[in-house]
């Protein structure tokens, strides 16, 4: 099946390209790596008026270190530039390790951190990383920019906050110091396949080895990925013994409330999530004598 017929548009330029979203609104849909875009136009799942494609403006394709220590991403930069950058190694390195696990590299050669963000889909690792590292996100239109934490960008499956005529240009993730610790672990079928349950963990510990704060995020297992707060606040001010990981497997698990589908059942999903986010954590753990930051 070949996609139904639209209008394209190739702005060169960041305001050209919001100027026609502007002016088409909803029947416009925007191309970037086309990861997800394309299967659905070929399918006929989508039949937008007009493309646009913003594959020509170069403005948006960039890894830039900010004064704080954190990074600022363009929208259209790939997601194998991510995967090779030594800057998101050296200071987001918890990124670093997410991104080999998005499809194949022939999908991350042409897939975007824009795109994958904007797309939310619930088993995506981009989004739980963006929750995760409480990353920002700017939505530019032609008149406004604005900026959104991403525990208010992402608002139901597929669902984000992107407002008509609005396009997510940067991605802004903020530095940790060096007593941020991290670990990041999924569960498919196949390498390269969408996330069963995915887990990133976060955790800052003081020179005696007792938690001073946590994250643990959670994805495939809801609508949006899912901060675990309740398992957060069992770590803090505790020294994280295999008693404490056990309590925080249990309690992740008792916390998650995931559908079933064709991929897992929803006590799969529980049980698993539990399990991985254990793991997550002991990754995390075993990196204190080491130099990897979050």
């Amino acid at each position: 099946m070949k996609p139904a017929q639209f209008e394209y548009f190739a702005p060169t330029c960041l305001a050209q390209a919001l100027e026609l979203l502007e002016e088409h609104g909803d029947d416009a849909k925007v191309l970037a790596g086309g990861q997800s875009l394309m299967p659905m136009l070929n399918m006929r799942l989508a039949r937008p008026n007009v493309v646009i494609d913003i594959n020509r403006i170069p403005d948006l394709d960039y890894i830039s270190p900010t004064p704080i220590g954190g990074l600022a991403i363009g929208a259209l930069t790939r997601q194998r530039t991510v995967e090779k950058s030594d800057l998101v190694k050296e200071r987001i390195p918890v990124l670093a390790a997410a991104v080999p696990s998005i499809g194949h590299f022939q999908i991350r050669n042409r897939g975007t951190m824009g795109g994958s963000i904007s797309h939310a889909d619930p088993a995506a690792e981009l989004p739980a990383i963006c929750l995760a590292l409480d990353g920002e996100l700017v939505l530019s239109s032609a008149s406004n920019q604005r900026v959104l934490k991403a525990e208010d960008f992402f608002l139901a499956p597929l669902t984000t906050a992107i407002g008509p005529g609005e396009l997510l240009t940067e991605i802004r993730l903020p530095a940790r110091s060096q007593e941020w610790k991290w670990g990041f672990q999924e569960v498919c079928r196949r390498q390269g396949d969408f996330a069963m349950v995915g887990a990133v963990s976060l955790l800052q510990m003081d020179g005696g080895g007792v938690c001073q704060s946590a994250c643990i995020t959670m994805f495939g297992v809801g609508g949006t990925p899912l901060r675990i707060g309740r398992a957060e606040e069992a770590l803090l001010g505790n020294r994280i013994s295999d008693g404490a990981l056990q309590d925080v497997s249990r309690i992740v698990s008792e916390e998650l409330d995931p559908d079933s589908d064709i991929h897992a059942s929803a006590a799969y999903r529980k049980e698993v999530g539990g399990v991985i986010t254990r793991r997550a954590l002991e990754a995390a753990i075993n990196s204190v004598n080491g130099d990897d930051r979050a």
